[in-house]
């Protein structure tokens, strides 16, 4: 007899303790108290027990048990029937709604407006205009900005010297700030092979090769490198510990070592040739 059967039985039981001796009755009493609080005592090992098991499981890469509640569906007996598939799915639905309920209206950029005519010949003599009905729909443009910049050219015959105007700041080359940048955020952050920055820049229109795309991921970069160094710095100066590792790499065909050194607050990495102490 499982567990529930027994405090079924129990529950069911219709016992009028002020007819038993008061010795008998006590003893009851003590007995039902006794039962209780072991009852209570083998659920909470229970639940330990499984919390155990599903971290266990979650160790070894497995899923712990499911949490599955009971569903009544209207049943005054308490009969929870097992709910379909589509009740499911409606579940799923609402619950994402509650979780996207954040109005996001009044966060938009709004680039440009446009209105919806309404065909002229389809409305009714008696029609009257009502205002506008605004439905905000986000999209992206991505398109070419090629530039010709002018530069003024000057000549003093007294210096015999020529002067020129500069471009922009960014604009230096062939290639201006917003394609060396985005080239740097397919590699790094969409994660893109270069080929495939290549394809996507040849599609939208620029004429660039695969080895500019290298050397825009590989060189003049030392505004990133003084950034790294100021990183480190800081997070040396965050916390009272650092964490550091290494493992190994390969640079040029040669075995080097990369290291690692964080806290919770950064991480920063070095290659090196070596990883003595003298290194380190």
């Amino acid at each position: 007899m499982n567990r529930q059967a027994i405090e079924s039985k129990l529950e069911g039981l219709n016992i009028d303790l002020d007819k038993v001796d008061v010795e008998v009755r006590s003893g009851v009493s003590l007995l039902y108290n006794l039962i209780e609080d072991l009852s209570s005592t083998i659920r909470d090992i229970q639940a330990e027990n499984q919390k155990l098991r599903d971290e266990i499981n979650r160790l070894k890469g497995e899923q712990g048990k499911p949490d599955v509640k009971p569903k009544n569906n209207g049943n005054k007996e308490g009969n929870n029937d097992i709910s379909s598939e589509k009740e499911r799915n409606n579940d799923k639905d609402k619950e994402k709604n509650k979780r996207n309920r954040e109005p996001k209206v009044g966060k938009i950029k709004k680039d440009r407006t446009e209105v919806c005519h309404v065909d002229k010949e389809n409305l009714p003599s008696d029609a009257e205009f009502k205002g506008y009905d605004s439905v905000i729909v986000q999209d992206i443009k991505i398109e070419t900005d090629n530039i010709e910049f002018q530069k003024e050219i000057y000549y003093s015959p007294s210096q015999k010297r020529t002067y020129r105007g500069e471009v922009p700041k960014g604009y230096e080359g062939e290639y201006g700030p917003n394609v060396k940048a985005m080239t740097i955020i397919m590699k790094y952050v969409c994660n893109m092979s270069e080929p495939k920055i290549l394809e996507f820049f040849k599609n939208v229109g620029l004429y660039i090769s695969g080895t500019t795309i290298s050397n825009m991921l590989i060189k003049d970069k030392e505004i990133f490198h003084k950034e790294k160094e100021e990183i480190y710095k800081a997070g040396l100066c965050s916390t009272i510990y650092q964490q550091i590792d290494d493992t190994s790499a390969r640079v040029n065909g040669e075995n080097h070592y990369t290291h690692v050194v964080c806290n919770d607050l950064y991480t920063v990495y070095f290659t090196t040739k070596r990883k003595d102490r003298l290194t380190i």
